[in-house]
């Protein structure tokens, strides 16, 4: 059965070899990114994969959470029902870590972009929908103050490693919250340090096989094993479900975290 995939940062790195994975598949899949130019050329790559793909595309700058709501209207417009969002995109290291509307870039484009995208795209996600958000394997305490951009971090590993670890938590509040009314909600480290542009640029590596993130998404996107797993973390590095950092079982630490996000959504909505 032919789907109907949105996946953000897919004009490179993990998204884009899973968007033509799924274009070869004859999948509709939606592309997104924030550079014209390589959105138009992985355009251009999905189509001369297979001449059954169906492809759009979407330009948008998601550390702008205005642009993530034009983003959603946008996908409203042209469609009434997606069956999977790929919650993808992603930075690490950033020259100039504070957004417009004041948040720190890494919790932005990490933690409150997927939350508000996925928010605002719930009226076309059904009860066998379902929501992929990238986590990794690196997590780490999250400090609210930080999420809602009230402290300015100074590590960039520990920001980032922060903002994995809150949207984990949120994909896991969502899960109990939506129940069996939503989609199923499930975060996943697509395997540690492989061969992206984060990585490259990042760590100065050129990082391991990026089929190894290709292959998880593309399960847990279509595969029926993951219909019952919402709420979970699969961790890629061990080829199974796992518990994420020790903070994501603290009912108390989620609820602050969860909450703070949704401060953020809030005073977007306004």
């Amino acid at each position: 059965m032919r789907k109907t995939i949105l996946i953000t940062g897919s004009t490179d790195g993990i998204g884009l070899e899973t968007a033509k994975t799924l274009a070869s598949q004859g999948h509709h899949v939606l592309l997104h990114g924030r550079s014209k130019r390589k959105l138009d050329q992985a355009e251009k790559a999905l189509s001369e994969i297979s001449d059954s793909a169906r492809v759009e595309t979407y330009l948008a700058d998601l550390s702008s959470m205005a642009a993530v709501v034009a983003l959603a209207e946008a996908v409203i417009e042209k469609h009434d029902k997606l069956d999977v969002l790929i919650n993808n995109a992603g930075v690490y290291k950033i020259d100039d870590p504070i957004t417009r509307d004041g948040l720190d870039a890494r919790f932005a484009v990490n933690t409150i972009a997927p939350a508000l995208l996925t928010q605002k795209l719930l009226p076309l996600l059904g009860a066998d929908a379902r929501v992929i958000s990238l986590s990794s394997a690196a997590q780490a305490p999250v400090n609210p103050q930080a999420l809602l951009g009230k402290i300015k971090m100074q590590d960039t590993s520990d920001a980032y490693a922060q903002s994995k670890l809150a949207l984990t938590m949120w994909s896991q509040a969502m899960a109990l919250a939506m129940k069996d009314s939503g989609p199923v909600f499930i975060s996943v480290n697509p395997g540690s340090l492989l061969a992206t542009n984060m990585v490259k640029e990042g760590f100065g590596i050129p990082g391991s096989d990026i089929q190894i993130g290709d292959s998880i998404l593309l399960r847990l996107a279509l595969n029926e094993e993951f219909a019952s797993k919402s709420g979970q973390y699969f961790d890629n590095d061990m080829g199974a479900f796992n518990r994420p950092h020790v903070d994501a079982l603290d009912s108390q630490k989620c609820e602050q975290v969860v909450k703070a996000i949704e401060s953020v959504l809030a005073d977007v909505a306004r």
